[in-house]
């Protein structure tokens, strides 16, 4: 842009020839977007396949799919449901690529339709959850086991050796650890097994000379792993997954929020909120652009709430099953929905039944906050509960770009 120093022409004289104004201008952070991709989605009355990626627009929104998940068991990582993720023949209406798998083609299911997103999609990157019992995890995680666990994740999930006579690398771009959770005694072996990953992964990517990504999934604060060193962990990994959900649900006595963003003077104490969780971690040693804060894409329920206050804060009898987001919109017009205007958290109430869940109100008012805090993005349970149109995901993907002004958050004491 020339720059002009007045009106008249003596101004414009004075100026050297050719002289520009160079506008520095600082490029705003990417903010990770993670979506964990079901595998029991397979069995859903309505099946959650890879194709939904595409025909939703997620993929193209995804920066990563957290595939859960990946078995943790007998001192070895493993295949947690061999026919979802490896024998089901998807049909050409089904499939990533518009052809129907060959059942005689030992290489099927939703591994495959991964790959085939992957094709699609070359930047987006693919981890896989490694879930399992608290108690298989410490016993893997010991000095005599632990070089063996890591190696056979790595040959699994990493170099593809999914089964006999399948071997296919570059699906999974590495690992999410959850492992809930370790106890006091147990951090010391989690430490050491998030080292001997990078160790091992610093291997592969020498060798094949290609990134790999760790991660891992962490309670609603650091005491929920009492002894462990977050600020190491947080040097080990490149992203930590904060759970910021289940708050409150079935188990609670009262009804409530299920992810608070900031505290409920009427709830249980100060703790029980996500801003008191993310900066519990940053105060507990973890590089805020590493930590992701938690998203759920579903809900819990209450019948037999007292009609008073709405159903908010109320004794009820709480049900142990979530539901999806999608369900939780589509209950029928008894229900009226009422938000909290300091959280913006909402809820629904018929009169006997409350439901506690996330909006895209709710959602953009999160995100934006997560983007305010600076934080490394946020990571959604699970793509599943969205909508058909994955209404709530695309909220996530245009307030991860468009965040509310910061004052909207003064309220909370930022």
């Amino acid at each position: 842009m020339m720059v002009l120093g007045g009106v008249g022409t003596g101004a414009i004289a004075a100026q050297p020839a050719n002289r520009h104004r160079v506008v520095h201008r600082h490029a705003k952070p990417h903010r990770l977007m993670v979506g964990y991709f079901p595998q029991w989605g397979l069995y859903d009355e309505h099946p959650y396949i890879a194709k939904s990626l595409l025909t939703t627009g997620s993929a193209a929104r995804l920066d990563q799919i957290n595939y859960a998940q990946g078995s943790v068991q007998g001192g070895r990582c493993s295949l947690a449901d061999p026919n979802a993720d490896l024998q089901h023949a998807f049909t050409a209406e089904q499939s990533v690529n518009g052809k129907a798998d060959d059942p005689k083609t030992p290489f099927r299911g939703y591994l495959h339709q991964l790959q085939e997103v992957k094709a699609r999609y070359p930047r987006l990157k693919i981890l896989i959850s490694l879930e399992g019992k608290a108690a298989d995890f410490a016993e893997d995680a010991k000095p005599q086991k632990r070089q063996a666990f890591v190696s056979s994740c790595i040959n699994t999930f990493v170099r593809g050796h999914f089964a006999k006579g399948v071997t296919e690398p570059g699906i999974f771009d590495g690992f999410d650890v959850d492992w809930e959770s370790p106890e006091r005694e147990d951090a010391a072996n989690f430490r050491a097994l998030l080292e001997e990953f990078r160790k091992q992964m610093a291997v592969f990517e020498a060798a094949e000379h290609r990134r790999l990504l760790l991660s891992v999934a962490v309670g609603q604060a650091p005491g929920m792993l009492p002894g462990t060193d977050f600020a190491v962990v947080g040097r080990l990994v490149d992203e930590v997954g904060v759970m910021n959900y289940d708050y409150a649900g079935p188990w609670s006595p009262t009804t409530g929020f299920v992810a608070p963003l900031f505290t409920d003077p009427r709830g249980p104490g100060a703790e029980y909120s996500i801003e008191h969780s993310i900066a519990s971690y940053k105060a507990a040693g973890v590089p805020e652009k590493k930590l992701l804060m938690g998203l759920p894409f579903y809900g819990y329920s209450w019948t037999e709430v007292p009609d008073e206050n709405n159903g908010l804060a109320q004794e009820g009898r709480g049900h142990d099953a979530d539901r999806p987001y999608h369900y939780i919109r589509g209950l029928d017009a008894s229900f009226e929905t009422f938000r909290d205007k300091r959280t913006k958290a909402p809820w629904r109430f018929d009169g006997d039944t409350f439901w506690t869940f996330e909006d895209p109100v709710s959602v953009r008012y999160k995100v934006s906050y997560a983007s305010r805090q600076n934080l490394g993005g946020v990571m959604i349970w699970e793509l599943s509960g969205d909508t058909e149109d994955a209404e709530l995901l695309h909220t996530v993907y245009r307030s991860l770009r468009h965040p509310l002004k910061r004052r909207v958050f003064t309220a909370s004491g930022e």
